[in-house]
């Protein structure tokens, strides 16, 4: 009895443990944000790189956050409700994946504005993300350059980011172990009671 109730117990742990501390890290350029009080959205910036990949186009990155709860965009330190979208799609290129690799939502997202020395602008969005199934999945860093200017409702994208946390396939294997051990236990409970 004490062996079936500790390979339980082993069984239902090692699901919890799907998620390593693996990342891949994806960079994007060019493309369009725009933004008013109902939150900002990206849209042509193309994907660069992906991991180790690096290529001149692989694929696509685009958003949407949620609406603004505070601050000004022209002026930065502006919060975002949580939700929106943060979609990245790859063209296959170089063995990059064809298809949607990542589709999920910000959980914060903040548009903080740095003046540098010269009196230049550059606008940050850094924003937390999770996949459809809510999991903790990464981070994106997006930043913009208006020049002397402030943001006015749209602006090219200079650079962006994004740090995914990806399953490391051995942990996907003691995930499959534990699933196996479920079945286990509850077919021999079925078959003994």
């Amino acid at each position: 009895m004490k062996r079936v109730l500790l390979l339980a117990l082993l069984a239902l742990a090692l699901p919890m443990m799907a998620w390593g501390s693996s990342s891949i890290d994806i960079s994007n350029a060019g493309g369009t944000i725009t933004g008013n009080l109902a939150g900002l959205s990206l849209s042509g910036s193309v994907l660069f790189k992906y991991g180790s990949v690096v290529g001149s186009n692989l694929g696509s990155v685009s958003f949407t956050t949620g609406a603004v709860v505070s601050g000004d965009l022209k002026m930065g330190t502006t919060v975002f409700a949580p939700g929106g979208t943060f979609i990245i799609t790859g063209n296959g290129t170089n063995g990059v994946p064809n298809g949607v690799i990542f589709k999920g939502t910000f959980t914060s997202a903040e548009w903080d504005l740095t003046t540098l020395a010269d009196g230049t602008h550059v606008y940050t969005l850094k924003g937390g993300l999770v996949d459809s199934m809510g999991r903790v999945a990464g981070t994106a860093q997006l930043s913009v350059n208006t020049g002397m200017g402030f943001f006015s409702g749209s602006v090219g994208l200079s650079s962006g980011d994004t740090t995914l946390s990806v399953p490391e396939p051995g942990t996907l294997g003691l995930l499959g172990t534990g699933l196996v051990g479920i079945a286990g236990v509850m077919r021999r409970k079925f078959r003994i009671g």
